[in-house]
């Protein structure tokens, strides 16, 4: 890994709570990756990614894994489904999305593989936004694993 930024320790883990990581504090390099196989492993345009060595992260619970190239393999829940990460050498990758909201400042400082970016996420900043409906959060009963 090199550049990044320094953060604080953070957590996070799988929807249903089976797989579970706490990060050291120390550098990082957030991310945005644009390459084909983070889209199609996110279902998404691209996978936001925070980079740490391997040796920072703890796990409860043993994430399921598949090596989605021969450079590098990508851990998920077996439960749930959840993409957690993108493992290449000495570094994790963790999907931002799996973060515990407000531990540590998500900060991308570079968009990697740009060539198989999306067109359509040029329009996104002048798009309207449309907040939840009020009372539909209230009445939504989630199956998720508390964060914690």
């Amino acid at each position: 890994m090199t550049g990044g930024t320094d953060h604080p320790d953070f957590r996070g883990g799988c929807q249903c709570g089976a797989v579970r990581y706490r990060v050291s504090a120390g550098p990082a390099k957030d991310c945005l990756c644009h390459c084909r196989m983070c889209q199609r492993a996110t279902g998404n345009a691209f996978a936001p990614l925070i980079e740490v060595p391997a040796t920072r992260i703890t796990w409860t619970g043993t994430p399921a894994e598949w090596a989605s190239s021969d450079l590098a393999t990508r851990g998920f829940c077996a439960t749930c489904g959840t993409p957690v990460y993108y493992r290449s050498g000495d570094t994790v990758e963790i999907m931002a999305g799996t973060l515990v909201p407000g531990l540590v400042v998500f900060a991308p400082q570079v968009h990697s593989a740009s060539e198989s970016r999306v067109d359509w996420l040029d329009r996104l900043p002048g798009m309207p936004d449309a907040p939840t409906p009020p009372g539909i959060a209230a009445r939504i009963h989630s199956h998720q694993s508390p964060e914690s």
